[in-house]
């Protein structure tokens, strides 16, 4: 599923497909799927790309779901903490999760131009990162992987497809 963001897809399958496993999930597990942390999630699944808490705020107050930062910030904390997205470090930003909220060492490929982000699980890279928390007598309590980059667009764009 790597890359799968960059890559031609039929997008509305993709969004709808997340929407519907969050709700089943939010039902089976007995959470509530507020309006405003459900726009949120429909806006951090349009175009794969990463939004920050104030862009999200933006979306929210023009659905009339509020206007005040904390509006944004519950609903966010709400879908990181339940495994309905992720916070991009690099970025300050967020995206869906697109892999489900089963446990996964996430990896995130970033276009550092378009800010498109795509998702993937890497289990050796999570394997790995573990053992050497467990040889360091290191309690591991998240790990996050970035790599930032240029998509295909966007390095297609460039003169004679060069990155600078």
């Amino acid at each position: 599923m790597a890359g799968d963001a960059f890559a031609p897809h039929d997008h509305s399958r993709c969004q709808r497909s997340v929407m519907e496993a969050v709700r089943k999930s939010c039902a089976e597990r007995g959470l509530r799927l507020t309006p405003a942390r459900e726009c949120a999630l429909r806006a951090l699944l349009e175009d794969h790309k990463a939004m920050t808490a104030y862009e999200l705020l933006d979306r929210l107050r023009d659905e009339g779901l509020g206007s005040q930062p904390p509006i944004a910030y519950r609903a966010l904390d709400f879908l990181v903490s339940n495994g309905f997205a992720h916070r991009i470090e690099g970025l300050s930003a967020f995206v869906a999760c697109t892999l489900g909220e089963a446990p996964h060492s996430a990896a995130f490929l970033i276009c550092r131009e378009c800010r498109t982000v795509a998702e993937t699980s890497l289990p050796q890279l999570g394997s790995l990162i573990e053992g050497a928390a467990a040889g360091s007598d290191f309690a591991l309590e998240r790990e996050v992987v970035e790599a930032e980059g240029l998509c295909g667009r966007c390095r297609d764009a460039l003169p004679d497809g060069v990155a600078p």
